[in-house]
């Protein structure tokens, strides 16, 4: 545990442990995307299939990596990463969207929806710590960043392919 630097966030005025409960939020969405992204590279069939694969396995283990990070962070404020894939759901804001057809372009769409509650999430705990937790502060920054990127890789292949997704929702319609 980094004594400091839990003793730098307390006195900006952030509660750690409630800092802790986001970032594991953030670490089981991360998982579960993570997971999202893998097993519907592995089932997607269709037209598509052979273009959106590779990015589905890009991004795949691009979420592992921020799953990564986010425990890093976790253990440096004296937090403990969740344990059991069990409460990763329990945990998540964005959940696990279950692909209900192989069809590339239903996959894609869930995917879409998975980054855009992402983004929401990122750009939430963002504004609770840009000022107050600098390093907190830079990773959800990098994280986010490539989550847009994500969203924007996915509405390419959507217009080349004429997948029509919905339209981004005020509310999040990812959450469980």
């Amino acid at each position: 545990m980094g004594m400091i630097g839990r003793k730098i966030v307390t006195q900006a005025g952030l509660n750690v442990d409630e800092l802790i409960d986001l970032l594991n939020k953030a670490y089981s969405d991360e998982w579960l995307a993570y997971y999202q992204y893998w097993v519907g590279a592995q089932v997607a069939s269709g037209t598509m299939a052979s273009t959106l694969i590779p990015e589905l396995e890009e991004h795949a283990n691009e979420e592992l990596e921020h799953a990564k990070k986010l425990a890093k962070r976790i253990l440096e404020l004296g937090g403990t990463p969740v344990l059991s894939p069990e409460e990763w759901y329990q945990k998540s804001t964005c959940g696990y969207l279950t692909p209900k057809h192989d069809e590339a372009a239903v996959i894609l769409k869930q995917n879409v929806q998975g980054e855009r509650c992402a983004i929401e999430v990122y750009n939430k705990l963002l504004f609770l710590v840009k000022d107050k937790d600098l390093v907190t502060a830079h990773l959800i920054r990098q994280i986010l960043e490539d989550e847009i990127d994500h969203e924007q890789d996915l509405e390419n292949l959507a217009r080349d392919f004429q997948v029509t997704l919905p339209l981004d929702d005020k509310k999040c319609s990812c959450q469980k």
